[in-house]
């Protein structure tokens, strides 16, 4: 079938749940979605035909397998089926409920009627094909650290910069905190195109909150070679290792940072590289297997 995609549903032990979004992550799966299911829990996930065979499918359901195996946990069941381009961004929405993240947080999904007026601040979200829905552990960590970082701060300015900014929640959230400014960029065009329109559900600005397709070497030329006050960044801890270096370059001496994505078994080789190019980790917050590093410069 033309513009298909592959609908993966996993059934699994609970403990297991975010150790499958991370991988189904990095098989690169989008619209990422869980339910409870008795005493299991299913996880949905959709992923284009053209970018899997069912050779592929069935290298995943052997990683998830090895993966349970590896934390002595049961095997979970995998199965997957095309569904028609028009049904995957929907078949996942029905399952993902407003949430309701640190003290200050609601999350909700943009096709819901507005809830009453509360004294959360309210963040809200279409995430389309991006990652970020505010229900994975990292990102409820990033927003955690945020609240700390943005909430309680004096400081007139704060000019605040995403990188793989995903859906545009941290970005968003960022400019609800009080940054000054925001710069988010991400490599794929599909959360690109997710973060501007979250920016407008949002009723945000252009020039509060820029949006735009590259990596670090694209921020240098938005912020035009300007050194920044916070950096973001919730990806892989293999990508986050090579962006280290590049991140320093773009610093203040007063920086601070916020860095997700990482698990618990990866955060040796992160700490060493942030230590060697003048980083301090000033506290690692954790989060079942998954952990964030808040950071600032040395």
């Amino acid at each position: 079938m033309a513009n298909s995609w592959w609908e993966i549903q996993i059934l699994c032990d609970s403990a297991l749940e975010d150790l499958i979004f991370w991988r189904l992550e990095k098989f690169g799966c989008r619209g990422m979605s869980s339910q409870l299911k008795g005493h299991s829990q299913l996880v949905l996930a959709h992923l284009p035909q053209i970018q899997a065979q069912l050779l592929d499918l069935a290298a995943l359901a052997l990683w998830v397998n090895q993966d349970a195996l590896t934390v002595g946990l049961p095997v979970p069941i995998t199965r997957w089926h095309l569904i028609d381009e028009e049904d995957w961004a929907s078949s996942w929405k029905q399952y993902w409920e407003p949430q309701e993240v640190g003290d200050r947080f609601l999350i909700y999904p943009a096709w819901l009627p507005l809830p009453d007026p509360s004294e959360r601040m309210l963040l809200r979200l279409d995430p389309g094909a991006a990652f970020g829905t505010g229900t994975h552990p990292t990102t409820q960590l990033c927003l955690e650290a945020l609240e700390m970082r943005l909430g309680f701060s004096s400081d007139q300015d704060n000019v605040v910069v995403d990188i793989g900014c995903g859906s545009g929640i941290l970005s968003i959230a960022s400019v609800l905190l009080g940054a000054t400014k925001v710069y988010g960029v991400d490599t794929d065009p599909l959360a690109v195109g997710a973060a501007r329109n979250n920016r407008s559900l949002n009723n945000m600005s252009d020039q509060d909150l820029v949006i735009e397709q590259g990596s670090l070497e694209t921020l240098s030329k938005l912020t035009n070679g300007e050194p920044v006050d916070g950096i973001l960044c919730n990806i892989l801890a293999e990508v986050i290792i090579d962006l280290i270096p590049l991140m320093s370059a773009i610093a203040k001496p007063t920086s601070w940072g916020v860095i997700s994505g990482v698990l618990l078994d990866q955060v040796k080789p992160i700490a060493d590289t942030l230590e060697q190019n003048n980083w301090i980790v000033a506290t690692l917050w954790k989060h079942q297997d998954w952990c964030c590093f808040n950071i600032r410069r040395s």
